[in-house]
């Protein structure tokens, strides 16, 4: 027998931070009820007064004690010795909704609150948030990665609908490698990108942001509809002598920069050979160069 959740839900979030809170309005506006928060830090308590003003300001036992829908907006680490704590401590009412909102976790970290009765559902908004109004208009379409018992699945799903996401269906046990390939694909592109931006500031460029634009747009767009085949640059054209220059100037300024260029380098010559891009008797001296420690041929 299928579980969906109630048209109506008495809401307590703990912790919120960027995703938290903003998570908790836009449970608001499909309008549940968040009555509870905690806030630890002063800017998380800025966040609760703005985006759910409404909700009490208590500590975690008040948040959880009434509420049909515990919120857990915790970091990663965090999440499994607070969900032990709380459930050790008898904070855990027989049919509450416990929703985390890890990437990394399913629906098992929630094994100590399911002992006491809980229903465990794991959504998690495939989006970076700033922790204002402005990511509620991010959420319309915005992928959630849901985990849940297949008697909760259609209450996940019913609940990312109302925010206006758009469900993602998450074996249990591919939770990490999913967390990892959001990981890899994100936070590290801002890492690129800014790295990028300050080297062009480096070099003397005015205006790197506007630079990099419309190379970074048409490249984004580009790896996403072709991907290994969208390979362009030095690297997948065999240039080897142009990548030890790049990695001997890289190495003056920031060797930082030097290292994550050469490792990065490595996978994309791979990448290139394996999609047919690169032949091996280019990739051959140009992996040579990427061997070298001082970017010299």
């Amino acid at each position: 027998m299928s579980v969906t959740a109630p048209p109506r839900l008495t809401v307590g979030v703990i912790g919120t931070g960027r995703a938290g809170s903003v998570i908790g309005a836009a449970l608001h506006r499909a309008g549940h009820s968040v009555i509870a928060v905690s806030a630890v830090s002063d800017l998380s308590r800025l966040r609760a007064q703005a985006l759910l003003p409404a909700a009490a300001v208590v500590d975690i036992p008040a948040v959880v004690a009434e509420v049909d829908l515990v919120l857990v907006a915790v970091p990663d680490d965090a999440l499994p010795v607070l969900l032990q704590g709380l459930a050790a401590a008898g904070h855990v009412r027989p049919g509450q909704f416990w929703v985390h909102l890890s990437g990394r976790y399913g629906v098992a970290v929630l094994d100590p609150v399911v002992q006491q009765g809980a229903l465990p559902l794991a959504i998690h908004p495939v989006m970076s948030f700033t922790g204002t109004s402005l990511d509620l208009a991010r959420l319309e379409e915005c992928p959630f990665g849901v985990t849940a018992p297949d008697e909760l699945r259609s209450a996940a799903e019913a609940l990312v609908i109302e925010m206006g996401g758009e469900p993602v269906w998450v074996p249990e046990d591919s939770r990490a490698l999913y967390h990892a390939a959001l990981a890899f694909s994100s936070n590290y592109l801002i890492t690129l990108v800014a790295q990028g931006r300050e080297l062009l500031e480096l070099a003397g460029v005015e205006g790197p942001q506007r630079v990099l634009t419309r190379l970074l747009g048409a490249s984004l767009d580009n790896a996403l509809r072709l991907g290994d085949s969208a390979l362009t640059g030095p690297v997948a054209r065999g240039d080897a002598a142009t990548v030890a220059a790049h990695l001997s100037v890289l190495a003056q300024v920031s060797p930082t920069a030097a290292d994550s260029y050469r490792a990065l380098a490595r996978v994309t010559a791979d990448r290139a050979v394996a999609a047919g891009l690169l032949s091996p008797a280019l990739a051959s001296p140009l992996l040579e160069v990427l061997a070298d420690d001082q970017g010299k041929p």
